[in-house]
């Protein structure tokens, strides 16, 4: 677990630029917090770092945004889903063979997701601006990848 507080938005997106940098065809970020903890904007930072030069929005009323970039982007919001069944009838799974998926309220459908993820959780800090961003790396893949995460997290805090 890697734990980064951020004092700004353009912080959050380093913070994402970081995971971005590291992302393959297949992999799964899982995103968690509340409303305005900065989910969209830590994603704005990994489609930065896959050299997407395409405005990010939040998905959250068409579930799924899709970006092209080195890997390819999926950026799905579940916020408004209602049954997990919704899932499979926009083809959830098929993202993955060509694309990194990144999921908003991901812990909704944790139990329906691939074991091997990267969770980051965004909370709220004392001041409006400041977050604090754990990263768990879980699954062979990425726990493989731990080391090289702490180690762009630590190169984006320092520049």
């Amino acid at each position: 677990m890697i734990e980064v507080t951020t004092r700004s938005a353009n912080a959050t997106e380093a913070v994402g630029e970081a995971v971005g940098r590291l992302l393959r065809t297949g992999d799964l970020v899982v995103l968690v917090g509340d409303l305005g903890a900065g989910k969209t904007t830590l994603v704005k930072g990994i489609a930065r770092g896959l050299g997407i030069a395409a405005a990010v929005t939040s998905p959250t009323f068409t579930i799924v945004q899709e970006y092209d970039g080195a890997v390819p982007l999926a950026h799905v919001d579940v916020y408004r889903l209602e049954r997990i069944q919704e899932l499979h009838d926009f083809g959830f799974e098929e993202l993955f063979d060509e694309r990194a998926v990144v999921v908003e309220w991901g812990d909704a459908i944790a139990r329906v997701l691939p074991a091997d993820r990267l969770e980051v959780r965004l909370t709220l800090g004392d001041a409006d601006d400041e977050r604090q961003v754990t990263l768990t790396a879980q699954g062979t893949t990425w726990s493989a990848r731990a080391p090289e995460l702490a180690a762009v997290l630590a190169a984006a805090r320092s520049a």
